[in-house]
């Protein structure tokens, strides 16, 4: 373990999950805003959703790239630098809101791409190319500080953060948004993030690569050390599961849902009640992580704790499909919350113990690649099927999603 700062652990892994909340809150200030940009810069709703996506493009693309610079320079630097550029996303931000509205060509089933909107596109990529230099730095630094006794413990106290910040920032932003305007809403963003990045400066330690052959990562080399690992494989496809039944698909739809059943509380409606039932789902899932990392290092594998948080998402969307009223729609989106939770930590911290120590960011960047499609994914996919066949059977089908993961994992890390 490589600790030149001298740190504990505990000190080191509470940094790490300070500076991952500090760029979710960010992240969440921003966000309420985003969606108004057609109003503000009149675009297409097209052109919208993609301005919105591109973050999530830049950091599919930007993934196994990121992990390979971390596995040959150490975590530390990568992290800070990915921490002040998404600092410098949001000030993006401010730029496309001031710039001259110039039209500059037409995409066809996108309409007119102006200048401003040019310039937000540029600000989300920042974003999304930041954001996976932290969240692969984040778990390059947990992993190289603890060991197989406490490595679920941290991991979940990290994804806690990463939880929690988002939510948070979605309040604030919120508050913000009406309470002054966007750009201010903007600027808060901008300053939080870059704040992370400043704490990340100063208490992030320097944990270089455990290099036990003296060679250099090379990023072609990716493919067969997936090959030679059994468990990265079935990891990575468990955590894209996950991200599209939590983030793809319950997200997406979970406004439609109640709008759809009529469900009020108060004077409340469908974007009112989906946002309060959600933010309990997000507690419970931060909730989960942590008590799922802790449980994690009591037990002979990490594999047996992901299997009844994916029993969890499966009881989840089958509640939620065969209520519908209000408390069963509640307690299922708690579920659903529970078992994203209790997975996630398992299964960082089970890569975690399977990965040589030179090849943690490589084989991050192929967990977080498998995420971000299912997250890509749900989007795309959940409303039009939902749509076409009802939010019931679509729901149901989550439903046995979660129970392939729940085998798959059974099948392979369980049996290894």
């Amino acid at each position: 373990m490589n600790d030149s700062h001298d740190h504990s652990v505990r000190a080191i892994a509470l940094a790490v999950t300070a500076g991952v909340f500090l760029g979710g809150v960010a992240t969440g200030v921003a966000f309420p805003t985003l969606p108004l940009l057609d109003q503000y810069l009149g675009i297409s709703a097209a052109l919208l959703g993609f301005i919105l996506s591109a973050n999530r493009i830049a950091r599919l693309v930007a993934n196994t790239p990121a992990g390979n610079v971390i596995d040959r320079v150490g975590p530390r630097r990568p992290m800070i630098v990915g921490l002040f550029v998404q600092g410098l996303a949001p000030f993006g931000y401010v730029l496309g809101l001031n710039v001259p509205r110039v039209d500059l060509f037409v995409l066809p089933a996108v309409g007119v791409v102006s200048f401003p909107a040019l310039v937000f596109i540029g600000a989300r990529v920042f974003w999304g190319l930041g954001s996976a230099f932290v969240f692969i730095g984040a778990f390059a630094i947990i992993t190289g500080v603890t060991d197989q006794s406490n490595r679920g413990r941290w991991t979940g106290y990290m994804r806690a953060g990463q939880s929690m910040g988002f939510p948070t920032g979605l309040v604030v932003g919120g508050i913000v948004a009406d309470v002054f305007d966007i750009t201010t809403a903007f600027l808060a963003a901008g300053t939080l993030a870059l704040a992370a990045g400043v704490l990340g400066w100063y208490v992030l330690p320097d944990v270089q690569p455990n290099r036990t052959d003296g060679r250099t990562p090379r990023l072609r080399d990716l493919p067969e050390t997936v090959r030679s690992l059994p468990g990265v494989l079935p990891i990575g496809l468990a955590n894209a599961g996950v991200r599209l039944l939590f983030g793809g698909v319950l997200l997406t739809t979970a406004v439609q849902y109640a709008d759809y059943l009529g469900l009020t509380i108060g004077t409340l409606t469908a974007a009112g009640v989906s946002g309060l039932v959600t933010g309990l789902g997000v507690v419970a899932s931060a909730g989960a992580t942590v008590v799922s990392g802790r449980v994690s290092d009591t037990v002979d594998s990490r594999a047996v704790v992901t299997l009844p948080g994916f029993a969890l998402l499966a009881a989840g969307y089958a509640l939620l499909a065969l209520s519908g009223n209000l408390p069963g729609v509640t307690v299922g989106i708690v579920l659903v919350g529970a078992g994203t939770g209790a997975v996630g930590p398992a299964l960082l911290a089970t890569l975690g113990d399977i990965a040589p120590g030179d090849e943690l960011g490589r084989l991050a960047g192929v967990y977080n690649v498998f995420g971000d499609i299912g997250l890509s994914v749900g989007p795309l996919a959940a409303l039009p099927i939902a749509e076409a066949v009802g939010f019931t059977p679509t729901y149901l089908a989550c439903a046995g999603v979660a129970v392939a993961c729940l085998l798959l994992m059974n099948a392979t890390l369980l049996k290894s």
